[in-house]
Protein backbone atom coordinates (compact mmCIF):
# COMPACT_ATOMS: atom_id res chain seq x y z
CA UNK A 1 0.00 0.00 0.00
CA UNK A 2 1.09 3.44 -1.03
CA UNK A 3 1.63 5.95 1.90
CA UNK A 4 -0.64 8.43 0.88
CA UNK A 5 -3.49 5.61 0.50
CA UNK A 6 -2.59 4.67 3.77
CA UNK A 7 -2.51 8.40 5.03
CA UNK A 8 -5.86 8.14 3.32
CA UNK A 9 -7.22 5.28 5.29
CA UNK A 10 -6.30 6.87 8.72
CA UNK A 11 -8.20 9.79 7.84
CA UNK A 12 -11.28 8.04 6.76
CA UNK A 13 -11.52 5.63 10.18
CA UNK A 14 -9.89 9.07 12.40
CA UNK A 15 -13.42 10.79 10.92
CA UNK A 16 -15.74 8.09 11.18
CA UNK A 17 -14.81 7.34 14.48
CA UNK A 18 -16.03 11.28 15.34
CA UNK A 19 -19.15 10.57 13.46
CA UNK A 20 -18.19 13.02 10.67
CA UNK A 21 -19.15 12.76 7.00
CA UNK A 22 -16.98 14.02 4.70
CA UNK A 23 -19.20 17.39 4.34
CA UNK A 24 -19.32 18.01 7.74
CA UNK A 25 -15.59 17.44 8.46
CA UNK A 26 -14.90 20.01 5.11
CA UNK A 27 -17.38 22.33 6.99
CA UNK A 28 -14.94 22.23 10.14
CA UNK A 29 -11.57 22.57 8.32
CA UNK A 30 -12.40 25.17 5.32
CA UNK A 31 -11.22 22.27 2.92
CA UNK A 32 -13.82 20.93 0.18
CA UNK A 33 -15.13 18.02 0.74
CA UNK A 34 -14.30 16.86 -3.11
CA UNK A 35 -10.68 17.56 -1.58
CA UNK A 36 -10.94 15.14 1.42
CA UNK A 37 -12.94 12.04 -0.60
CA UNK A 38 -9.10 12.50 -2.85
CA UNK A 39 -7.00 12.42 0.31
CA UNK A 40 -9.36 9.56 1.64
CA UNK A 41 -8.79 7.32 -1.53
CA UNK A 42 -5.41 8.20 -2.13
CA UNK A 43 -5.15 10.63 -5.24
CA UNK A 44 -4.64 13.74 -3.06
CA UNK A 45 -1.37 14.03 -0.94
CA UNK A 46 -2.38 17.15 1.57
CA UNK A 47 -0.03 19.95 2.24
CA UNK A 48 1.01 20.40 5.59
CA UNK A 49 -1.31 23.29 5.95
CA UNK A 50 -4.44 20.59 5.02
CA UNK A 51 -2.52 18.12 7.47
CA UNK A 52 -3.37 20.92 10.49
CA UNK A 53 -6.41 21.73 9.18
CA UNK A 54 -7.80 17.99 9.11
CA UNK A 55 -6.01 17.36 12.36
CA UNK A 56 -7.72 20.51 13.83
CA UNK A 57 -10.90 19.13 12.20
CA UNK A 58 -10.58 15.63 13.95
CA UNK A 59 -10.13 17.37 17.46
CA UNK A 60 -6.65 16.27 17.54
CA UNK A 61 -2.87 17.99 17.36
CA UNK A 62 -1.06 17.68 14.33
CA UNK A 63 1.36 15.63 15.62
CA UNK A 64 -1.11 13.18 17.00
CA UNK A 65 -2.09 12.48 13.21
CA UNK A 66 1.61 11.95 12.51
CA UNK A 67 2.11 9.42 15.00
CA UNK A 68 -1.27 7.71 13.81
CA UNK A 69 0.25 8.00 10.65
CA UNK A 70 3.68 6.14 11.46
CA UNK A 71 2.07 3.00 13.47
CA UNK A 72 -0.28 2.62 9.81
CA UNK A 73 2.99 2.88 7.94
CA UNK A 74 4.48 0.41 10.33
CA UNK A 75 1.29 -2.09 10.41
CA UNK A 76 0.65 -2.05 6.57
CA UNK A 77 4.54 -1.64 5.27
CA UNK A 78 6.76 1.28 3.79
CA UNK A 79 5.98 1.86 0.20
CA UNK A 80 9.05 1.36 -1.74
CA UNK A 81 8.88 4.73 -3.48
Amino acid sequence: MKNEEIFGVLIKDARKNKSLSQEKLAEKTGLDRTFISSIETGKKIPTLTSICKLAKGLDMKASELLKLYEEKVAEYGEDST
